[in-house]
């Protein structure tokens, strides 16, 4: 018995991390949907930035935008505002000039709730979404146009870039890379199961049911399915945005971002069922609920493996091994200098975020719910 459930936790461990990109790229040798550019109609659109007291860094953002090379007659720019109380509505309504809109959300109800009110005074045909700290490069709305040429694709995600505090871009890791080869697949297939919540953008009828209590970079990839379109990620649309100054800072977003999307799909269980939602359910079990579970699998597996470890040369051997590589990332925890090092900068970032994992689903069976937000100091 303990030696099945060693050989099922093991399974289900990687599964969401190995199996899953696998069964992926096994579908795709059997097709994909490739691009479909039947609609060259010259669209509309309007760029909506979320903000919740950015007096700091609004100027920035506006400034930003308003040099974004786009037709400024196909495009509006609206600043969302979550009720801010600092100052950051003044310095919107001074840009009222060149064309700049302020929405106010008169109730402070989160970022979700926040997007919804400026939806429904945007008028452009391409909803674009993105946050107060990322930059956008000049060309960006014109690659993302392209997207939308094809009819099947519902929305479009970006890829994040990071820079770090003295300026310079920092590079693809392995995790990263990975992330991005995933998402690829999926674009293929279903549709992504979830967009780059700092910028991405989507069609007006794909925002139409809007839920203020869902993520937006969820609940967008989840309404399109539900159209029957897809979600896609545009590596030529790049969103850049500085690392988090505090490494517990970046633990505690991560946390945020889990618990979000844990109550994302509590509230759309339906997305779970195969007969109603085809590939694009099996791709949210298997990239978002099976990698939640992971931290529970290996914790079973680490226990079950202490219990057969004396029973042959192999469970001996993959005991040592469980205990090298959590004792590696325990290391790297209290001697940030490894940190730095190949491989065991990999194995810390690992079990970090499964760690990260792990605390949000604690937290959220507790009951805790993110719903305001507050964006996170860079």
């Amino acid at each position: 018995m303990l030696i099945c459930l060693f050989w099922i936790f093991t399974l289900a461990a990687v599964y969401s991390y190995f199996i899953y990109p696998l069964a992926l790229k096994l579908l795709s040798l059997r097709g994909t949907k490739a691009p479909n550019p039947s609609d060259a109609s010259a669209k509309t659109f309007s760029l909506i930035v979320t903000a919740y007291n950015e007096q700091g860094r609004i100027q920035h953002k506006i400034e930003n935008t308003l040099r974004i090379d786009f037709a400024p007659a196909r495009l509006e720019l609206i600043v969302a505002s979550d009720a801010s109380d600092d100052g950051t509505d003044d310095i919107v309504r001074g840009y009222a000039e060149q064309g700049v809109r302020l929405v106010r959300a008169e109730e402070r109800l989160g970022k979700e709730n926040a997007q919804l009110t400026a939806i429904r005074e945007a008028t452009g045909d391409i909803i674009v979404f993105s946050d107060v700290a990322t930059e956008i490069p000049a060309d960006a709305l014109q690659h993302l146009e392209a997207y939308f040429s094809d009819p099947s694709i519902g929305a479009v995600s970006s890829e994040d870039r990071f820079i770090s505090h003295d300026g310079i871009v920092a590079g693809e890791g392995a995790y990263v890379k990975y992330e991005m080869w995933l998402r690829q697949l999926e674009s293929q297939l279903g549709g992504l199961v979830g967009l780059s919540g700092s910028f991405f953008a989507a069609r007006r009828e794909v925002c139409e049911h809007w839920d203020i209590h869902s993520p937006s970079d969820f609940n967008t990839a989840l309404n399109a399915a539900r159209l029957g379109l897809r979600a896609v990620t545009a590596p030529d649309v790049l969103g850049f945005y500085q690392d988090l100054k505090d490494p517990a800072k970046e633990y505690a977003r991560k946390i945020r971002t889990v618990i979000r999307g844990m109550t994302g799909l509590a509230r759309h269980k339906d997305v779970l069922n195969p007969g109603k939602f085809g590939l694009f359910a099996f791709q949210v079990i298997s990239h978002k609920l099976m990698r939640w579970l992971a931290p529970w699998f290996f914790i079973g597996l680490f226990i079950v493996n202490a219990m057969i470890a004396g029973t042959s040369s192999f469970y001996s051997l993959a005991f040592v091994a469980q205990l090298a590589f959590y004792g590696t990332a325990l290391a790297a925890q209290f001697l940030p200098n490894l940190r730095d090092m190949g491989p065991i900068k990999i194995i810390y970032f690992f079990v970090q975020v499964n760690v990260a994992l792990l605390d949000a689903a604690i937290k959220f069976l507790a009951g805790q719910r993110m719903t305001t937000w507050k964006p996170s100091a860079r």
